[in-house]
């Protein structure tokens, strides 16, 4: 089971009304899911880095012939 961790955290009442209205959730939500995406900002800036760079062996046809 995870640990939670209460806080307080003093943020601007107009950026807190558009996280929340993209995030369509309530306060402690919209925070979570805040803190989620700036934890995963390395993992995406390094995913961003290879765009180009990785080869793939597959043909894009031969996998869709599964899909008729």
């Amino acid at each position: 089971m995870e640990t939670e961790q209460k806080i307080t955290v003093h943020v601007r009442k107009d950026l807190l009304i558009r996280a929340q209205k993209a995030s369509k959730a309530g306060i402690s939500d919209t925070v979570r899911k805040g803190l989620e995406l700036l934890a995963a900002h390395d993992a995406y800036e390094g995913l961003r880095r290879m765009r180009g760079k990785v080869k793939f062996s597959l043909d894009l046809a031969e996998l869709r012939k599964d899909k008729r």
